[in-house]
């Protein structure tokens, strides 16, 4: 019997139905309409958005929170271009998708027609791996390939260009199992870690008196929580962790120090500063928690877990680096581990935590950090909590703790701004009834503001926390100290009222202006399930994190206070 022709729309959207696809985030145009028509009367979702840049930031929260493939669909020309931001902040951190883009039809690719655009060639940097389609028959193994590779190794966006006549054409398609015979040289995925390194790791970490363990975000996508958790408390190691590898290990375990580098936890700084062997788990060693990599732990020996090869000795070069999937390489390495002689080290570094507390001035202003401390108390620690990137974001991530991975969401190494609205609507559609707050500045926040339109829409109950300081609190914050207090281009005349913007859009908006209505404010959006709600917290204008170790600088001269003098400015930006 012969198969029934379908158009490649209506076998990209099957495809997407048989890979388990909720939720299609995106925005159309000319050269996506058969796809969109495609997806009238279909059990996929439409998440209809207001920007193409807000699209990708809320598949990629949706991933993350999900540990699902998201989907992004946009037109093409500057449909496309519009999703580079977020095709990097994916990249960057590991995040699985596959974003569809829209193309002028093949016979017109290369003489400049309506919306055309390169867009393989412009998005080649950032992506996993890119398909431009000029055959109607290889749709189905492109689009299986695609979820394949996104989902595979270490995760990343992995982008399709399709033109207008392939989505239109006419083609056979025979089911789940047409275009699995795909084949793909050179792209191994690693699993199993090489036995014999790991020998060599598990003798190391018996032997040393001050170990350490770095968790990466790479614990948290192989979701490796239970065999980390089996060896650090077997071997009653300290633990410390990047701004992504936060809730790998539970930040309120007594072993876990939290979030070490540039604006990491004193304590653990200094106990990165003195350990004599320090382990990282999915972590790449990023200039935010290396400093200068020359002197960075030069005594300590050094070994490396990480699924991409190209890693090891990147950055930081190792005494053993272990190539594999961080679940199964430390599930090979437990029955080989005989606890060493720690307890003095471990005495020590809780001597750290009582030493160098994380600490501000609860009298007077509003401060941001007593706003987190009071949401962390308030949540219970169970929220999933997604940051846009700034002064806000560091706050969130030395005071709101995770014990989950999957429940701390934050742009890491793009430093996206614009990223927590769009990501926290994909975190909140992924995980329906679980409460979400977007912690967001006021800078970062208008970058993307047009995305209230799509949560209210979905009446979706999302706690906006707008830390607003009228600046561009991090850039400011390092002008203060590295610039000589010369400001530029910095201050956010001409903020918008954020509650009468919210109320604009349909939402509930609360405001805050003073330290004794923090908790009754807080207390009532948290109550309020009605849909979004946002909150403006007015706090002081002049606050600055720590504490701060200058990019570039080495990590043992990490400044445990504010500084009393200027310093020599930092070889990187912020």
């Amino acid at each position: 019997m012969a198969v029934k022709k379908s158009t490649g729309a209506e076998v990209l959207v099957d495809i997407l139905i048989e890979e388990g696809v909720e939720f299609i985030f995106g925005l159309p145009g000319g050269s996506t309409i058969p796809v969109f028509d495609a997806l009238v009367d279909k059990r996929i979702r439409l998440i209809l958005t207001r920007h193409e840049q807000g699209a990708v930031h809320m598949a990629d929260g949706y991933a993350r929170a999900t540990g699902k493939t998201a989907v992004v669909l946009v037109t093409s020309g500057p449909g496309a271009t519009n999703t580079v931001t977020g095709l990097l902040t994916a990249l960057m951190d590991s995040v699985p998708m596959v974003v569809i883009c829209g193309q002028t039809p093949s016979s017109s690719l290369g003489l400049d027609a309506f919306q055309e655009a390169d867009t393989s060639g412009i998005t080649y940097p950032v992506v996993k791996h890119s398909y431009l389609l000029k055959d109607p028959a290889d749709l189905p193994r492109v689009v299986k390939e695609a979820f394949y590779l996104a989902g595979t190794g270490r995760p990343g966006p992995v982008l399709i260009d399709l033109p207008k006549d392939i989505s239109a054409a006419l083609l056979e398609y025979g089911g789940k199992e047409d275009g699995r015979d795909f084949h793909l040289p050179g792209y191994v995925v690693p699993t199993r870690g090489d036995e014999e390194a790991i020998g060599r790791a598990a003798r190391l970490l018996g032997e040393a008196k001050r170990p350490l363990v770095l968790v990466g975000h790479g614990a948290v996508i192989s979701n490796a929580s239970p065999e980390l958790k089996a060896l650090i408390e077997t071997m009653q190691i300290p633990v410390v962790n990047t701004l992504l590898g936060k809730g790998a290990f539970p930040e309120t375990h007594p072993l876990n120090l939290g979030m070490l580098g540039m604006h990491g936890t004193a304590y653990a700084n200094k106990a990165v500063i003195e350990c004599d062997l320090i382990m990282s788990v999915g972590s790449r060693w990023d200039d935010r928690i290396v400093g200068r990599y020359d002197e960075f732990c030069p005594a300590a020996m050094k070994i490396h877990i990480d699924i991409d090869p190209a890693e090891i000795d990147k950055v930081v070069k190792v005494d053993v680096g272990i190539i594999g999937d961080a679940k199964t390489v430390l599930a090979q390495m437990l029955p080989l581990l005989e606890p060493g002689d720690t307890a003095d080290w471990v005495k020590r570094v809780g001597r750290f935590r009582r030493e160098y507390p994380l600490k501000y001035k609860k009298e007077g202003k509003l401060r941001a950090q007593h706003v987190m401390e009071e949401l962390y108390r308030l949540c219970d620690g169970k929220a999933v909590v997604v940051t846009d990137v700034g002064q806000h974001q560091m706050w969130a991530a030395q005071y709101m703790l995770a014990d989950s991975g999957n429940n701390w969401i934050s742009s890491g190494g793009a430093g996206t701004m614009g990223f927590g609205l769009p990501a926290a609507i994909g975190a909140q559609l992924g995980r329906p009834g679980e409460p979400v707050v977007a912690i967001v500045g006021d800078g970062g926040f208008q970058m993307t503001l047009a995305e209230l339109a799509t949560a209210g829409i979905a009446k979706l109950p999302i706690k906006i926390v707008v830390i607003n300081n009228h600046y561009l609190g991090m850039v400011r914050q390092w002008q203060n100290l590295f610039y000589d207090e010369r400001y530029s281009g910095v201050d956010l005349e001409g903020n918008p009222d954020f509650v009468k913007l919210a109320q604009s859009y349909g939402l509930k908006g609360f405001r805050i202006t003073r330290p004794a209505d923090i908790r009754r404010v807080l207390k009532a959006a948290m109550d309020y399930n009605e849909g979004p709600c946002l909150i403006d917290a007015e706090v002081e204008k002049h606050d600055n994190v720590f504490p701060i170790v200058p990019a570039g600088a080495a990590l043992r001269n990490m400044i445990l206070e504010p500084p009393k003098r200027k310093l020599e400015k930092p070889t990187g930006g912020t």
